[in-house]
C-alpha cells in the first residue's frame, strides 16, 4: 500500500513538473501597434485600439505600446524598427501603406512575428489579417437604398484603392437590390483623417442633391454634415451615432478584440504560423451597428434576414449578375467573384458615378 501511494505522489510530481515546465515555457507576450491616425478618430484607429484593449486583458500579454498617426510608406519602417528594439514580439501595422515597411523590417528581425492589416504580402514571421467589410456595406447599402427619396446617395471616399473600392461596389449593388434607380456618387478626399477635407467632401455631395451619406473614412466630419443639413448618414468603423444623434441610420463597423485575443495566444502558445486571415459577419470581426428608430421596422427586418443569409452562405453580396459603369458583364448570373479578383478590384460596378484615377 505504501509502495502504490509513493508511486502515485511520484507520478503526481512528475505531471506537476512537466505542466509548470510547459506553462513557463510559454512565452509572455509584448505587443506593439502602429497607427495611422489619432485614437481618438473615432473611426477606424478608434476601433483597433478598443481591440488592443480588449486583448491586453489577457493575463500574459504586457501593457502593450501604440504609436499614434505614423505616415505610410518608407518613414514607418524607421517607427517599426523602434518597437522592434524595445523588446515587442508581436507588432501589429494597422495600414495597408505600411506593408513593404513591416515585410522590410521582419526580413531583419526573424523572432518577432508581425501583423499587417489589409495587405497582401506575407513572410515566415509576417501574417496579414482583413475583415469582410463588404458584408455589412452590402446590407448598409439596402438600407440607403430603402431611405432616399431623391435616389441620390453620397459617398465620402478615401483613397481609390482596392479595399475601398470594394466596398463602394458593396454598398451600390445593396442599394440596386432594392433601389436600381439609386445613384451613388463618389468623392474621394485623397486622404484617411483630415476632417475639414472630409467634411468638404461630405459638403459638396449634399450640394448636389444627396439626401443620405456614406463614407470610408476615419473622421465623423461625413456624419456631421449630414446632420447639420437634415439628410441621413450611414457610419463607418465604429458606431458613430453621436456624432449624427438625428442623422444616423447605422453603421458598418469592426470588432477587433476577438482577433487580436487570438493572434496572442498563438504567439503565446507558440502555435501562430502566418496565414492571411480574412473573418466576416460569421466569425463577428465585422457587423452592423444596431439601427436608428428611424429606421422602418420592414426595413430592418429584411436587413436582418439578409445577414442571417450571408452568415448561413446562402447570400454572397458579390454574386452574378454583376456589370460595371460601362454596362459589360463582370460576373455572370449563377457565379460569385473569387477572393482574389475581390481583393484587386479596380473598377466600379453599374450604378456608380465617379473615376478610380490610375
Amino acid at each position: 500500500m505504501k509502495k502504490a501511494v509513493l508511486l502515485l505522489l511520484v507520478i503526481l510530481t512528475v505531471c506537476f513538473s512537466a505542466n509548470a515546465f510547459a506553462i513557463a515555457a510559454k512565452k509572455e507576450i509584448k505587443t506593439g501597434f502602429i497607427y495611422v491616425g489619432p485614437v481618438g478618430d473615432a473611426g477606424w484607429t478608434y476601433s483597433h485600439d478598443l481591440g488592443r484593449q480588449e486583448m491586453e486583458k489577457l493575463a500574459y500579454v504586457e501593457p502593450s505600446t501604440f504609436i499614434e498617426s505614423v505616415p505610410e510608406g518608407a518613414e514607418s519602417a524607421r517607427v517599426i524598427n523602434g518597437l522592434v528594439r524595445k523588446g515587442h514580439n508581436l507588432i501589429f501595422t494597422t495600414s495597408f501603406g505600411y506593408m513593404d515597411a513591416t515585410i522590410d523590417v521582419a526580413r531583419r528581425n526573424k523572432d518577432v512575428v508581425f501583423m499587417h492589416c489589409s495587405g497582401f504580402k506575407t513572410a515566415e514571421n509576417v501574417g496579414t489579417y482583413f475583415g469582410r467589410m463588404y458584408e455589412p456595406r452590402y446590407l448598409s447599402g439596402i438600407v440607403a437604398g430603402k431611405m432616399t427619396k431623391k435616389n441620390v446617395i453620397g459617398y465620402v471616399a478615401a483613397f481609390p484603392i482596392p479595399e475601398v473600392i470594394r466596398g463602394i461596389n458593396a454598398f451600390t449593388l445593396g442599394v440596386h437590390s432594392v433601389n436600381p434607380k439609386a445613384e451613388v456618387k463618389v468623392v474621394w478626399t485623397q486622404t484617411w483623417f483630415d476632417p475639414g477635407v472630409e467634411r468638404d467632401a461630405a459638403d459638396s455631395l449634399l450640394d448636389v442633391g444627396a439626401d443620405v451619406l456614406t463614407m470610408h473614412q476615419d473622421a465623423p466630419a461625413t456624419m456631421q454634415a449630414a446632420e447639420a443639413r437634415g439628410a441621413y448618414v450611414i457610419g463607418y468603423n465604429s458606431d458613430m451615432r453621436s456624432f449624427a444623434p438625428n442623422a444616423f441610420l447605422t453603421a458598418p463597423i469592426w470588432n477587433w478584440g476577438s482577433l487580436y485575443s487570438k493572434l496572442a495566444e498563438e504567439v503565446h502558445n507558440g502555435t501562430w504560423k502566418s496565414e492571411q486571415i480574412w473573418w466576416g459577419m460569421k466569425e463577428g470581426l465585422v457587423q452592423l451597428a444596431p439601427f436608428s428608430a428611424k429606421v422602418p421596422a420592414d426595413v430592418q427586418a429584411l436587413v436582418i434576414e439578409k445577414a442571417n443569409a450571408i452568415k448561413a452562405g446562402s447570400l454572397h453580396p458579390f454574386a452574378g449578375p454583376i456589370k460595371d459603369q460601362s454596362g459589360q458583364e463582370v460576373v455572370a448570373a449563377g457565379q460569385t467573384i473569387k477572393d482574389g479578383d475581390l481583393l484587386g478590384m479596380n473598377y466600379f460596378v453599374e450604378g456608380v458615378q465617379g473615376t478610380i484615377s490610375k
